[in-house]
């Protein structure tokens, strides 16, 4: 919001004073009023000349966030982090009924809506989101797709002559209220708005409307996109194919405390937000086929077999996965046709998204995962993966166990799970979740001679490492539902850390691809970035910036600068407060200092606001032995030290004899001695210095140890605790783990004092590799360590004393003075009482 209009006659300060009329009081008013709404808007950066530094070039990486660059805590979210006492959200409700028509690849679909507004404001239309929109040729995201280079590679060739004779995105057919009565809707790119014929009240007001839409499915592996079918139609296939279904169906926006509508165009890259709700949906394919998808199958009895019923009932119990649809059974579908449809109905509670799968090719195999937590709402949840006969034998191995680690490791970091099943499925999309189900792409390698399956050890750590990363989305975002349309890192960088854990709990030697510091090091000195609080379409070097930098940022906070107790209280803190909520990024910037009691403001401003980069140097050390005060031992410490230096290489080479080695008369005094010599005077006054002392700084300047001063150069600017390991001659080593307050008042070169009797051998920066330090090599300090003799300061007095001056002492009995030596108390005037 910029300052108010010049007809005002209102200016910036920055360009003079203010003329105080009325009517420029009156719009400074305003311009008050604008700033201050202006200050309170939510926005990526920092607010502009919030406080300016003009005297100095003094940077306070230290400046408070509060108040200057993050909001105003409201009712609705208040200082801590938490949800206010008025927090509020929207309730969505949907029963769909959709049909997969396979000959077309297409999706047909109606679906009645029931929206509750638990507002404070009534709301006379609603924000829909139409994602398949964005494969419409007209659309934003297809018309603003840019290149580079010279060269093309033929799957783009391909896409761009699909899109010549295709087209996708969705049909609406119609919009109608509760009674048939069509409604107004407008399309707006992705988004669809719908004017209501009265405004849906607020504080618990509902509205019901129904939709009949429809969209053609694109082929995931040409056109791209978060779903898709694929078909296995090259030479010794079956024909048949995988459907992925997702983004499917009109769903509401979410309105919000903050932003009110986010209704902003899908661009492919920021995903979404959703308010949650319970679903119905009645989903009707082949008869042949078997179908995942978000929630619990209602009509087992009338779609599987009473043999697949009885595996699915023993896999609750089993230790290892149980094929529910076997390969057998899977293989005999795939070499036939089918011969009508079937409707398979899930129903899910308390969700903020549907997604589904179905094919005739699918192996389904499940196993039950008992909860640690007593109070968990399922405590067994069903893990089961679905997927074709050329992902074995490594999903078979690998996929439902890999969901069963997931839920053990996140729960522990947050809550329990609560919902009663996680699903894997094997298809064209490489990775992709929703909630209860996810996409996951990783397949063993076939032979194209031999028809032999084999993997690498890259596919087998890549399956694992995308399940357990595709079914954490489920606690972030799909439970702790920030806006991953704004803010990618709150749901891709979270849930990337917990993958970290995860894999590294696993296996020790997991070769995981984001999370350890020194991986995250050549992205970071990188000149094509952004700052994480970026918004999403906006983001440059997506994965580095919205995965692998916040994920390797809250490893190090939680391994280096909190510690692993009080990290984890916090986080799990953020998580329960959030779980089922909207969060934003100063929701968990809070609750993580609230929780924590650490001041971590900088740290956020470093990591989160900037595209700064640790690269600390150690420049220089320093032995110091404080100053004896013996001038005699002085004297012989200063001659030893000079005479380590080299004499002159003019006079070494002079060959003549000098003035002084030719003429006795002029030699005198300063000839006989050297500049070391220690006079009568000087032994004096040391020893009138020492008297002076009082036994504590005489016990001090006694000591014998070595003061050692390490000047740390701060070159990458991003402020960080210094991590210091000393190498001593006795064979011992010390690791002192500094602050990174140690900044405060100088961020770029500070210096740091550490006391030991040992003799320093070499230091090294960050010996660990733990903060992402992008240049080691000015590291390790290993050269000449500098000698020096501290000199003793001794307080100065405090002033001249007059009284002393005055040979005078103070009376101990009363305020009056006599004369030093007096020994006659001063006698008090008499006091007369008033005159």
């Amino acid at each position: 919001m910029g300052w108010p209009s010049s007809r005002c006659g209102f200016r910036p300060p920055s360009e003079g004073p203010f003329d105080l009329s009325k009517r420029s009081i009156r719009c400074a008013v305003a311009g008050v009023i604008a700033a201050t709404l202006a200050a309170a808007s939510f926005v990526s950066g920092a607010h502009a000349d919030a406080i300016r530094q003009t005297k100095a070039p003094f940077e306070d990486k230290f400046r408070q966030l509060e108040g200057e660059d993050w909001p105003t805590p409201t009712d609705y979210r208040n200082a801590s982090g938490a949800p206010g006492y008025r927090y509020w959200q929207q309730k969505v409700d949907y029963s769909i009924n959709a049909r997969l028509d396979e000959p077309t690849k297409s999706i047909i679909g109606k679906e009645t809506v029931t929206y509750r507004n638990n507002s404070p404001d009534d709301l006379p239309y609603l924000w829909l989101m139409l994602d398949q929109n964005d494969f419409k040729r007209s659309s934003i995201s297809h018309m603003t797709e840019t290149v580079s280079g010279d060269s093309v590679s033929l799957g783009q060739v391909r896409r761009a002559e699909r899109f010549k004779d295709w087209e996708g995105g969705m049909t609406i057919k119609s919009v109608k209220d509760a009674s048939g009565r069509p409604l107004k809707f407008t399309v707006v790119d992705t988004m669809l708005r719908i004017d209501l014929p009265a405004a849906v009240k607020a504080s618990g007001g509902t509205t019901t409307f129904q939709i009949e839409w429809s969209f053609p499915m694109v082929e995931t592996k040409l056109i791209g996109g978060r779903s898709g079918y694929e078909c296995f139609t090259a030479k010794g296939d079956d024909g048949n194919c995988i459907f992925e279904v997702a983004q499917w169906f009109p769903r509401l926006a979410v309105y919000s405390d903050y932003e009110g509508w986010h209704n902003k165009s899908f661009l492919s890259g920021g995903e979404f937000t959703l308010e949650f709700g319970d679903y119905n949906v009645a989903l009707t394919v082949p008869n042949d086929h078997v179908v995942s998808a978000t929630g619990e199958l209602q009509n087992a009895a009338q779609i599987l077999t009473a043999a697949q019923r009885d595996r699915l009932a023993k896999a609750r119990a089993a230790s290892e996965p149980v094929y529910v649809v076997t390969p057998q059974e899977a293989a005999a579908a795939e070499a036939g046709k089918p011969t009508g449809e079937k409707t398979w109905v899930f129903k899910a509670s308390n969700v903020r998204d549907f997604g589904w799968a179905t094919s005739r090719k699918f192996i389904w195999d499940a196993m039950g995962v008992k909860q640690a937590d007593p109070n968990a709402a399922h405590p067994l949840v069903m893990a089961m993966s679905f997927f074709p006969k050329e992902a074995g034998p490594l999903w078979d191995a690998y996929s439902t166990k890999a969901i069963a680690h997931t839920l053990k490791v996140y729960s522990s970091f947050t809550f329990a799970y609560p919902y009663p099943v996680a699903q894997s499925v094997n298809g064209p999309q490489g990775g992709m979740e929703y909630p209860m189900i996810s996409f996951n792409g990783p397949r063993p390698v076939k032979d194209k001679k031999t028809g032999a399956l084999t993997y690498s050890d890259r596919a087998k750590y890549g399956l694992i490492g995308v399940v357990i990363h595709e079914v954490g989305h489920n606690y972030f975002p799909m439970i702790v539902n920030s806006d991953e349309r704004q803010w990618t890192w709150m749901d891709e960088g979270l849930n990337s850390f917990l993958e970290f854990q995860a894999e590294k709990q696993w296996d020790k030697k997991f070769p995981s691809r984001r999370g350890e510091p020194k991986d995250i090091v050549e992205y970071m000195v990188s000149q094509d970035q952004v700052p994480l609080m970026t918004q999403s379409d906006s983001v440059i070097q997506f994965g580095p910036n919205g995965y692998s930098k916040p994920a390797t940022a809250l490893v190090i906070l939680r391994e280096t600068i909190m510690g692993r107790e009080l990290f984890d209280r916090a986080f799990k803190e953020y998580a329960n407060r959030w779980r089922f909520k909207h969060p934003t990024p100063y929701d968990f910037f809070r609750t993580m200092e609230e929780s924590s009691g650490i001041d971590l403001d900088w740290f956020w401003r470093g990591w989160f606001y900037s595209t700064d980069h640790v690269d600390i140097a150690l420049d220089k050390v320093v032995q110091g032995r404080i100053e004896s005060g013996d001038p005699d031992l002085e004297a012989s410490v200063r001659k030893a030290e000079r005479a380590k230096e080299p004499g002159s290489l003019t006079a070494a080479r002079n060959t003549e004899p000098t003035v002084v080695d030719r003429d006795p008369k002029t030699r005198d005094f300063y000839d006989a001695t050297d500049e070391f010599t220690v006079t009568e005077g000087a032994k004096k006054r040391a020893k009138a210095a020492k008297e002076d002392l009082t036994p504590e700084e005489l016990e001090a300047q006694a000591t014998k140890d070595n003061f050692y001063r390490f000047t740390f150069r701060n070159i990458g600017g991003l402020v960080m605790p210094v991590i210091l390991k000393m190498d001593f001659t006795d064979g011992t080593s010390e690791t002192a783990r500094i602050p990174a307050e140690i900044w405060r008042k100088s961020p770029k070169v500070v210096t740091w004092q550490y006391v030991s009797a040992k003799q320093l051998k070499g230091a090294e920066i960050d010996p660990l590799w733990e903060t992402a330090d992008a240049d080691r090599s000015n590291n390790v300090f290993d050269g000449a360590i500098t000698p020096t003799t501290l000199k003793v300061i001794r307080l100065p007095d405090m002033g001249s004393s007059r009284m002393k001056d005055a040979n005078l002492k103070v009376d101990p009995d009363s305020l009056n003075t006599q004369p030093a030596g007096d020994d006659k108390k001063g006698e008090p005037k008499k006091d007369d009482g008033p005159k």
